[in-house]
Order: structure tokens, then sequence, then C-alpha cells
């Protein structure tokens, strides 16, 4: 089934869970990703869908919000069936799934598609956020590249961390890239920016090798600092959730115009 025979069905049926999946799939170009989940629809509620919750991740709070909205799909970033995860349906994860299935809540996720789209992914929602323009990838011979390489005004570290702030509403975790002689005050100015949301710091070595003043992602660890350190490159850690809230939202009102159905998106505090 194409795209326009998915929404020419819609218009005059209730979209199915497995017509929705198809939609995004094919506009995610999904099935092009080696991933470390699934993407797709992960769990069929067996409903045909009239209201759609969305948020970064489906836990229970997020399931709560789509039983309170009488919704009868989830869409989320962060899904289910995480590769080396127990299989059994049991504890946490049982509860989840069987609270799912007994509402009949369709869940359907998308990881590396959602991070890497080029007009509705989290890397450029995030460039957008903070008015900067993609220029390439991070690993220029992907053929979808997840990690982006982007410019902006040359501004200082100072100003880049005034605009993450407003933009995500939360201050960064800034490393200097010389930590004797640069701090958040410096006046070095800051203009070709490497950027890949969540838990991507590890991809800081690769943005100083491409020439990259700074790096932002969601995430640090204790080595983090030191290779921004050695390798003389800025680190912004902005935050796993805040910085992957962009993707999921633009997704979700993408499906709202293309369905003319209703899609809320609902964000779960998580400082993480």
């Amino acid at each position: 089934m194409s795209t326009h025979d998915i929404l020419t069905a819609s218009s005059n049926t209730h979209l199915t869970a497995q017509s929705l999946t198809e939609f995004c799939d094919d506009y995610l170009s999904a099935n092009a990703f080696k991933d470390y989940a699934p993407n797709g629809l992960q769990v069929d509620g067996g409903q045909p869908i009239q209201r759609i919750i969305t948020g970064v991740t489906a836990c229970d709070a997020l399931i709560d919000a789509a039983i309170a909205d009488h919704a009868e799909a989830i869409m989320v970033h962060h899904g289910y069936f995480w590769k080396g995860e127990p299989a059994p349906l049991t504890g946490m994860k049982g509860q989840r799934i069987r609270k799912l299935m007994q509402h009949g809540i369709s869940m359907i996720g998308y990881h590396l598609p959602l991070d890497a789209h080029p007009i509705i992914g989290n890397n450029a929602k995030l460039a957008e956020l903070l008015d900067m323009t993609i220029i390439g990838a991070l690993y220029p011979a992907e053929t979808h590249p997840v990690g982006n390489i982007a410019t902006c005004i040359p501004q200082t570290a100072q100003s880049l961390i005034t605009q993450i702030t407003q933009a995500l509403g939360r201050i960064p975790l800034h490393i200097a890239a010389d930590y004797k002689t640069h701090t958040s005050t410096s006046d070095k100015l800051i203009e070709r920016v490497g950027l890949c949301t969540g838990g991507a710091q590890d991809m800081i070595e690769q943005a100083a090798l491409m020439g990259c003043d700074a790096f932002i992602s969601g995430e640090i660890s204790e080595r983090t600092t030191h290779i921004a350190r050695e390798l003389g490159i800025d680190y912004f850690a902005c935050g796993h959730h805040a910085t992957e809230r962009g993707g999921i939202e633009a997704l979700g009102k993408l499906v709202a115009q293309q369905f003319d159905l209703p899609v809320t998106f609902i964000d779960i505090d998580n400082p993480a």
C-alpha cells in the first residue's frame, strides 16, 4: 500500500496500527537502519486508532497519560525490546505491556530513524532550536548519518549556554576545551558544531577530527571530560531527554496533519 493509499483509506475508515506504522516506516526510511531495538509497531493493541499520545519514552507514566486521554496508540522514541535485555515479559516490562494490552493501546517506536531524519529528526530539530544550519554528517560515508555538523553565528561558550538554556529549559553542563585557560566566560568563538542527541557523547572524538569547535549531545561520561580537554573541543551535555523531545513531537504533528487525528505530546519530566 502506498502512502497515498493509506491517506485515502484513513479519510474513509478508522486508521489501523499497521497502516499508521507503514506510513511512518516509509517516511523515516526505517528499514534502512540496523538498530538496537525494533522500529515500528512493537505492541498491537488491536483497536482502530482515533487518538494518539506521543512522548520520548514508553514509560508507565506515559501509558497512564494515554489511558486518561482515551488514546488508542502511543508513539515514542524509546520503545521496548532492546538488544541484550531479558526476553520474558515479567516485572516492570511485563507490567507495561500488560497495561497496554488491557487497554487496547498500540505502541509504536522509532529510535535511530528518528535521530537521523533530515527534516523532523532529533538532530534536525535541535539544530533548528539553536539557530544552527546543518551542513554535513559527522560520518560522511554513512548513507543515513545519525550525527551531524552544523554552523552557527560565531559566539562564545557562555552565549551558547544561554541559547541552549532558553531553547531546552535547562542549563547544559559545559566542559571547556582547555580547562587551564578557557572557561564558560572565555572569549573563544564557536562557529562549527558537531551534534548528536541522546547518549552520543563518544562521537566527540569524531567531531574533533572533523574540525568542530564544539560538540553537543545529551549525556556525558567520566571520560568525556578528559577527551574534550585533550582534543581541544568544547563539550555541552544538554540532557538525553531534553535533546530528544523534538523528533517525536514533530512526527506526531506530521501524523496529525496527514491523518486528521488528535495527537498530543506529553512531556514526562526527566532530568537525565
